[in-house]
């Protein structure tokens, strides 16, 4: 069983990850573990703060079980690791906004009448919004947190792979959620790497900035 060591240095933590393929099937994170790197990962920005995130952790065998066929071409991924982090968004994200600013209020981080002014002015924005709209926000803010997930998780001493390969029609009925709500983003499947993983060349900046 690998020791699980954490670190602080930021180099290490963005240039040390790699996109994991095999991890060690022995080395569990416990539910209290992951709840920080979930909080800590949800500390990433978000449109008007709305945070339309949403984790369905799959941890158990019998979810990995459900998960393995919908994920058929990452199965070892799936299988060999801690667990399996599935991204979903929130299109109905704006039913948090009072508890959000309400909360933000009552914490002394805003003002009553900003609160009110922001909820007033967004409310029938949102109201208004058309789906494609929504979705994109959601896909933004979703991706910001899940690289922040990414991260936070390297910090802890944990690997990680990023997951676009799966079935995106079926996973939300399957596991219990409502498909016309929860909008899939991609599965993250994190544990301990079997190995260093590898290196993959990336292009420089000169090719990929323009500068005005």
């Amino acid at each position: 069983m690998q020791t699980i060591q954490k670190t602080n240095d930021f180099n290490e933590i963005v240039n040390g990850r790699r996109s994991i393929k095999q991890y060690d099937p022995t080395v569990k994170i416990s539910r209290e573990e992951m709840s920080e790197i979930l909080a800590q990962a949800s500390k990433a920005p978000s449109s008007i703060n709305m945070q339309p995130w949403r984790f369905l952790v799959i941890d158990s065998a019998e979810g990995k079980e459900k998960l393995a066929p919908l994920a058929s071409f990452n199965k070892d991924k799936v299988m060999s690791s801690s667990a399996v982090i599935a991204v979903f968004g929130d299109r109905q994200n704006f039913d948090y906004a009072e508890e959000i600013y309400g909360k933000a209020v009552e914490h002394g981080y805003m003002p009553e009448e900003v609160k009110e002014f922001q909820l007033n002015y967004f409310k029938p924005l949102y109201e208004g919004i058309s789906d494609e709209q929504m979705k994109d926000i959601i896909l933004l803010d979703s991706g910001l947190v899940s690289k922040q997930l990414m991260l936070v998780a390297r910090a802890y001493g944990y690997d990680t792979n990023p997951i676009g390969g799966y079935d995106k029609e079926q996973i939300a009925e399957a596991f219990g959620l409502e498909k016309e709500r929860y909008i899939p983003v991609m599965l993250i499947s994190i544990g301990k790497a079997m190995n260093e993983g590898f290196q993959s060349y990336r292009l420089p900046v000169d090719a990929i900035t323009t500068w005005s």
